[in-house]
């Protein structure tokens, strides 16, 4: 027996349901070990690795993803060669959760073939590793047909591949990206490059390409794209950032706003005194926050009407964006 199992009744008995004839009692009771979160157990789970049944060694697979110790990090590797794609999708998960850097090794000959779902989980979990070499075949996904066959799994493949290339900030990959943010037919997907764009500073084409996703017809989309252009922190931005602070839908009125006080854009000052009186509370509140990053002193008449807000958030917002401009030299008018 487990040295581990010898004083712990507890552990005992799922050490006993281990060993049932019933993979449902021995799937659960891999969950149980894996609830106790205890490095300690981690032989009890790679031998679970080996279950006769897929549903078996999916769970321990998972339950592995809080056992940051080399044997755990060896079970999985293996699991990544297991005959069933759901073992291998859990195992791929789990890698990632561990962030273990030995693991890319791993992960990245299976990043190019398999199921969709398979390979969405290994990009995931590149993605958090930021390994360089998981460029390449990010960038294969994306330049994948489009197929009908599991169209769920298709989009998440190529939602975790964008991923990949917008952690890893690929300046290679800016026109694709640019790309898929203006003219791919899912919203997802549009949704995923417009955000990965936003690493790309100084990068007119993708600035351009930001400013067309302002007009999406999804508001997911642009609510991204007003996010991404503060990011880019190019003054010019500050136009199409104006036109979105009339957006029909208040959330990409307030991600507007947000970036308008990123850029301290002082044209954005009266717009934004207008947004304190809106009905939504969060864009109130976000108007606030941006005019204060601007720091222009004609905001303060506005600001100070502000204070008696009825939202206690709100008022809060408005006295610090009054400190902000109060703290700032008579002359500083943002840029």
């Amino acid at each position: 027996m487990n040295p581990a199992l010898l004083d712990d009744p507890e552990l005992q008995a799922i050490a006993g349901r281990l060993d049932s004839p019933d993979a449902e009692v021995r799937r659960i009771a891999v969950m149980d070990l894996g609830d106790l979160a205890d490095e300690a157990h981690t032989p009890l789970l790679v031998a679970a690795l080996r279950d006769e049944a897929p549903t078996v060694r999916a769970a321990a697979a998972l339950a592995l993803e809080t056992m940051e110790n080399q044997p755990a990090v060896e079970g999985l590797a293996q699991a990544l060669d297991d005959p069933d794609a759901q073992v291998r999708e859990a195992a791929a998960h789990s890698l990632g959760e561990l962030k273990d850097p030995a693991s890319a090794a791993w992960l990245l000959p299976h990043a190019g073939a398999g199921p969709a779902r398979v390979r969405a989980a290994v990009l995931r979990a590149l993605r958090e590793l930021r390994v360089p070499a998981s460029a390449a075949p990010a960038l294969a996904v994306l330049q994948e047909a489009s197929s009908a066959d599991d169209a769920i799994g298709a989009v998440a493949l190529r939602r975790e591949a964008i991923g990949v290339l917008g952690y890893l900030k690929h300046a290679a990959a800016l026109p694709a990206l640019a790309a898929l943010a203006v003219s791919d037919p899912v919203d997802e997907i549009r949704r995923a490059a417009v955000g990965a764009l936003a690493f790309a500073a100084g990068d007119t084409d993708a600035s351009g390409a930001l400013e067309t996703a302002l007009r999406d017809a999804s508001w997911q989309v642009r609510e991204e794209a007003a996010t991404a252009l503060g990011k880019l922190q190019q003054p010019a931005a500050a136009a199409a950032l104006l036109v979105a602070l009339d957006d029909a839908y208040w959330q990409v009125r307030l991600r507007a706003a947000r970036s308008l006080g990123r850029l301290r854009s002082t044209e954005g000052v009266a717009p934004l005194l207008a947004a304190l009186s809106h009905s939504i509370s969060n864009l109130r509140k976000e108007a606030a926050l941006a005019l204060g990053e601007i720091g222009d002193a004609a905001a303060l008449p506005g600001l100070e009407h502000a204070a008696h807000d009825p939202d206690p958030e709100v008022r809060k917002s408005v006295r610090l964006a009054i400190a902000q401009i109060g703290a700032r030299p008579a002359t500083s008018h943002g840029a």
